[in-house]
């Protein structure tokens, strides 16, 4: 083989019996890394192989380049520790890398409920598919096949979610295939409507359900109806986000497979909530359960320790409903109740929004607007702020 010295700075031109190539090289990581394009040596393959260098170097040097993007066949990738991009890779190869992951952060209870996804839904259907065939259209597929609800999937869906975002970050795959499913165009229209339809409580079946329920069970739903508040947030709360004086709770993570993480569903959910009679009641009587431990405010009954999810939530939510005979509404109706019911009495949109953890009213208006035209009603004691006669109690 012969080299051309004539060629551009760190680019050689190689000439076999048969064919030629061109060669570049750079340095990545501390080593002297060559790499062959099997390219003839006209003039515009030698511009294209130095322009292509200087990319390379641009990209190492702005700390975002990626090998296996640029040589997925290359013998170095095995070298630097990276796997080749994603043409060899299964989905069960991920989700047990994230199983590992898992594993070291995350509740023995957590890593139980992990493991029977995993083993009994995700690895059974998805074990051996090649990342690359991993497509939108086959996961809507499968979702509908599952015949599950809104909630149920979507719990399904965070380990896998959790692995692809690995293969993001290993810069196997470009985007995650699961940002193009939409469950809402994607499940059964009752299946999803089960869980999204304003159906808010009356005030004589919020009593009913609370007179049914005792102990920390009532507490974590009680202050639910009474904040607004999404389940994954809180079941995320700690007793260090409370300011008894003002009476306001500090939303500023969620909760997931038994994970506190510090990522809302929106920008605007880090904020600060009003605490009104009722919330401010519920938190009371939960001081007794948790507040000298000085961590999350409402533990599992069955466990003593924080929510894994919202699932089990769920479980004790049932319970309630069916002991107080009233129609079943998921327990995300106490956000809707809570939202519906300061409307229909007058309190301003904007103010329910920032409440609720929106940036303005469109959300409001376009969910409760018919509650808005109500307008006129009188808030219930419970719903109502506190008042400075109270704050003694709740010290």
């Amino acid at each position: 083989m012969g080299t051309n010295k004539s060629s551009p700075p760190g680019v050689e031109l190689r000439s076999g019996v048969q064919s030629e190539s061109i060669r570049i090289k750079f340095m990545y990581r501390g080593t002297e890394c060559r790499e062959t394009l099997k390219l003839a040596h006209s003039k515009a393959n030698i511009k294209y192989a130095e322009r292509l260098r200087g990319e390379i170097l641009n990209a190492i040097a702005l700390g975002n380049f990626s090998y296996a993007k640029y040589f997925p066949e290359s013998t170095q990738l095995k070298k630097f520790g990276l796997q080749p991009r994603g043409k060899d890779v299964t989905v069960g190869d991920l989700l047990k890398q994230q199983f590992e992951i898992y594993e070291r952060i995350l509740a023995p209870s957590t890593l139980k409920s992990y493991k029977r996804v995993l083993n009994k839904i995700l690895l059974e259907q998805w074990g051996d598919t090649l990342l690359t065939e991993l497509t939108p259209a086959a996961l809507r597929t499968w979702i509908v096949d599952l015949s599950l609800k809104a909630t149920s999937v979507r719990q399904i869906l965070i380990p896998l979610r959790g692995a692809l975002e690995l293969a993001i970050n290993d810069d196997l795959i470009d985007s995650n295939p699961l940002d193009r499913v939409k469950l809402q165009k994607t499940l059964d229209r009752d299946a999803y409507k089960a869980e999204y339809e304003v159906d808010p409580f009356s005030a004589q079946e919020i009593a009913a359900i609370l007179d049914a329920a005792q102990g920390q069970a009532r507490n974590v739903f009680q202050f639910a109806f009474y904040t607004g508040m999404r389940p994954s947030e809180y079941i995320a709360l700690r007793w260090e986000s409370i300011d008894w004086a003002g009476f306001k709770a500090k939303v500023e993570r969620s909760r997931v497979m038994g994970e506190s993480r510090e990522e809302l569903k929106t920008r605007a959910g880090r904020r600060l909530v009003d605490l009104r009679r009722g919330a401010v009641a519920a938190l009371v009587a939960q001081k007794q359960h948790s507040f000298l431990a000085g961590g999350l405010v409402f533990l599992d009954p069955a466990t003593g320790q924080g929510w894994d999810n919202t699932q089990r939530l769920s479980l004790f939510w049932a319970a309630m409903i069916k002991k107080a005979q009233v129609r079943y509404r998921n327990p995300y109706q106490t956000r809707h109740t809570f939202a519906s019911t300061l409307l229909s009495t007058g309190t301003n949109a904007m103010y329910v929004a920032k409440q609720m953890g929106h940036t303005d009213t469109t959300m409001i208006t376009r969910t409760y607007g018919r509650w808005v035209e109500q307008e006129g009603g009188v808030l219930p004691d419970q719903y109502c702020k506190m008042t400075d006669g109270l704050k003694a109690g709740a010290a």
